[in-house]
């Protein structure tokens, strides 16, 4: 399953999960479910997830390397500061928001089903990927970063 590896862009992912739930939304309408508020909680979410997303590219373009997870060998420098501090993936972090506010939008039981597949997948086929070439890349840095910061 190697092949996986790296292929899917992650915002490509989303897109495709997001259409997959709002098929499933469709196709089973008896699963839907009604939240007072929900609307707006799916607003805010997204808000937050799409923040998280855009404070991770703009501390790589500050770092001056490459915010793109498909040019891994262009990377030039390890990011550690801004929201790095607390999150070694807000980008990742703020993709999986969004589509819980989607998920939360549709008020749909199925949507929320695949975000755990969302998660799994990104996890095997793009972190785990990432964090080895930045390991190798970046060595006892990387270590100690990752070590410190596992959230």
């Amino acid at each position: 399953m190697n092949f996986l590896e790296l292929k899917v862009p992650p915002v490509a992912q989303v897109i495709i999960t997001a259409a997959a739930m709002a098929g499933v939304s469709k196709v089973a309408p008896a699963l839907k479910f009604s939240l007072k508020g929900s609307a707006a909680l799916a607003v805010g979410l997204g808000a937050i997830g799409l923040g998280s997303a855009i404070l991770g590219v703009t501390q790589f373009k500050k770092a001056q390397t490459t915010p793109n997870p498909q040019a891994l060998e262009e990377v030039s420098s390890l990011v550690t500061s801004g929201i790095y501090q607390y999150s070694r993936n807000p980008m990742y972090v703020g993709l999986v928001l969004i589509l819980f506010s989607w998920a939360l939008y549709l008020s749909h039981f199925l949507a929320f089903v695949l975000l755990p597949i969302f998660i799994l997948y990104m996890t095997r086929f793009q972190i785990q990927p990432e964090e080895r070439m930045l390991a190798q890349k970046f060595g006892k840095a990387y270590q100690t970063y990752s070590v410190s910061n596992t959230k």
